[in-house]
């Protein structure tokens, strides 16, 4: 049985609608994970290393995608609860067709520049062509890799999170089998490595551009539709906070791996790269619950349903709380068997790794509860509020910390600043939640 954005929703039913995309987003960090594993392990800590030199850059231009879906989700879903069903398609199908434009131009920017951004990144001449291999063919996946991050919202909003699920699923087998054939079997390391990722890009993101451009049940189709800026600015800055989150986190794991090869070297970055594969593991659960709520939230302020709107806020707020504590638990009793899976062969880094992500840990207490506060304002179509959330969070107080921690406990003020920087985020998330309730009604009144 479809659940529809229109129903009323107990914990059981949102939890029914959020579980696929809190699966897609878990499962796409798995793959990852994978990734991750057999690099380290069939190739080495130098291009292990490489790679997550290189990959901050190449996230970047990925994050178009990622603001388009978000924004234009809130926006398209937001037309459905108004009931203009017409209009909803065709801001839809404009978005599609705008992303597959700006990611072949992205596309040969990339190609054109990658050299030059990896020594200035840092790369060593040992790690240089690592990068540059790497590179090269992810970004000749970069159309697909834009299509999946945008439709990774659309298929919630088109009320087919189970579809974006299989999807995912199918995306992360191609890679995982991918890497076992190409990097484990063939031995064709960090090159078999991109290979593998760059197909299952192919299928997360061209499988559902067929399905929206042929007939369908769902919400959404892909037909024709023509340059409306204002929908498309207003899709851009609502969005702008995801963009923001994913050109912030780039920049500052840039700024990461220039202070751990200044107290760590090669190494640092390598038990950095462990933890920021296994990281979005904890955090995508966040993720694909804001993911999966936020066109609920759409809907029901274009419908200017406020009482549903309180009902899904609190219930939000205690399954983020719950969800905190227990995987923060799961990450410190983890950590030694996570490290383990990446760095055995070398028992130092191995140590420096598992001490790292110990203290990185603490973050999951926190973060859950800002990352669903900026998303919340995205699918409320404030896209000011949503990004204001994310540039302090993922850039303002994680670029501070980073930099000012380390002059007081050195490698370990590496390792927590993302926990401190959670921290005074969670302060602007709730002075927000706070002074915009009144305008949204997402805060039933004190009863009198």
């Amino acid at each position: 049985m479809n659940i529809a954005l229109s129903d009323h929703f107990d914990y059981k039913k949102l939890l029914r609608f959020v579980m696929p995309s809190v699966g897609m987003m878990v499962f796409t960090s798995i793959y990852g994970v994978v990734d991750g594993f057999f690099v380290s392990n069939w190739t080495g800590k130098t291009p292990f290393a490489a790679i997550n030199l290189i990959m901050p850059f190449l996230m970047i231009f990925s994050s178009i995608g990622f603001m388009v879906g978000t924004g234009g989700t809130a926006l398209v879903s937001m037309r459905f609860g108004e009931n203009k069903p017409r209009e909803a398609n065709r801001i839809f199908s404009m978005l599609v067709y705008f992303i597959i434009i700006m990611g072949l131009i992205l596309t040969v920017i990339g190609e054109i520049w990658l050299r030059d951004v990896a020594l200035l990144l840092g790369a060593t001449e040992e790690m240089l062509p690592y990068c540059v291999d790497y590179g090269r063919i992810i970004m000749m996946a970069l159309v697909p890799f834009m299509l999946q991050n945008l439709f990774q919202s659309f298929l919630v909003a088109a009320e087919r999170p189970q579809l974006g699920l299989y999807l995912t699923i199918a995306a992360g087998v191609t890679n995982m089998v991918g890497d076992a054939v190409l990097v484990g079997m063939l031995r064709l390391g960090v090159t078999g490595a991109a290979w593998a990722t760059a197909i299952s890009q192919m299928v997360g993101g061209i499988i559902p551009l067929v399905y929206f451009a042929l007939p369908n049940r769902s919400r959404l189709h892909l037909g024709s539709a023509w340059l409306d800026l204002s929908a498309l600015w207003k899709t851009c800055s609502n969005g702008v906070s995801e963009f923001m989150t994913n050109i912030s986190l780039s920049v500052v794991n840039m700024l990461f791996n220039f202070q751990l090869m200044r107290l760590a070297g090669e190494a640092g970055v390598a038990a950095f790269g462990v933890i920021m594969y296994v990281n979005f593991i904890f955090i995508s659960v966040y993720i694909g619950y804001s993911m999966g709520t936020a066109p609920i939230v759409s809907f029901n302020h274009g419908a200017q349903n406020r009482r549903e709107l309180q009902n899904i806020f609190a219930k939000s707020l205690h399954l983020i709380g719950l969800a905190a504590i227990g995987m923060t638990a799961i990450a410190i009793g983890l950590s030694r068997p996570l490290a383990l899976l990446y760095v055995s062969y070398d028992a130092e880094l191995l140590a420096m790794t598992e001490h790292a992500f110990r203290l990185y840990s603490l973050a999951f207490l926190l973060c859950g509860f800002n990352i669903y506060g900026s998303a919340f304002f995205t699918a409320l179509n404030n896209g000011a509020v949503s990004a204001g959330i994310s540039f302090v969070r993922t850039l303002l107080f994680q670029a501070g910390m980073v930099l000012l921690l380390p002059l007081f406990w050195q490698l370990d003020g590496v390792w927590l600043s993302v926990f401190f920087s959670e921290l005074l985020s969670l302060a602007v998330t709730v002075y927000f939640w706070v002074r915009l309730r009144d305008k949204y009604g997402y805060i039933a009144p004190p009863k009198v």
